[in-house]
C-alpha cells in the first residue's frame, strides 16, 4: 500500500503534446525543467525530481472538456502538478505572472488559517495539458482531514 513518508519515490507521467519544441521551451524554459532523453516523438524532463514524458501526438488538442466545481472555480480534469515548498510554490507563481501566463485559476490560498491550509494554481501547457502546482503552510497536512 502507498503511503505518504518523508522518503517519496519519482512518478512518472506521460502525456500528449500537439508540438516537442513548444514543449522544450515551456517544460525546459518556463518552469525550469531538466531535460532527459528524447527522440523525435518524447521528450523526458525532470519534473522536480519526478520523471514526465511529453509524446507528440496526433490529436489537435490535449485540453479536457471535464471540470469539477471546487472553491468556486472550475477545476480541470485531468491535471497534474507538483506540491512544492511554500516559498518555491511563490516564486513560482511570481516567475509565471511575470511571464505572462494566463491562470485558469490565479494563484489564491484555500482554507486559510485551517486544516489543510494551501496556496493553489492552474494553468495550460501549449498543448492544453492541465497544471495544478500546490503548496501546504504545513506540509505534514497533505493528506489532513
Amino acid at each position: 500500500m502507498a503511503t505518504a513518508n518523508s522518503t517519496l519515490t519519482p512518478f512518472h507521467l506521460a502525456f500528449p503534446v500537439h508540438d516537442l519544441e513548444q514543449s522544450r521551451q515551456f517544460y525546459g524554459g518556463l518552469l525550469g525543467c531538466a531535460e532527459g532523453r528524447s527522440s523525435d516523438t518524447w521528450i523526458d524532463f525532470d519534473l522536480f525530481g519526478h520523471q514526465i514524458v511529453a509524446h507528440l501526438s496526433d490529436a489537435s488538442s490535449a485540453a479536457s472538456k471535464s471540470h469539477n466545481p471546487v472553491d468556486g472555480h472550475n477545476v480541470p480534469v485531468p491535471h497534474f502538478g507538483v506540491v512544492l515548498p511554500w516559498d518555491q510554490w511563490q516564486a513560482l507563481a511570481e516567475k509565471l505572472n511575470s511571464a505572462s501566463v494566463e491562470f485558469i485559476i490565479e494563484p489564491y490560498v484555500r482554507f486559510a488559517g485551517e486544516v489543510g491550509e494551501q496556496a493553489t494554481m492552474f494553468f495550460l501547457d501549449p498543448s492544453g495539458n492541465a497544471l495544478e502546482f500546490k503548496a501546504f503552510r504545513d506540509p505534514s497536512q497533505l493528506f489532513a482531514k
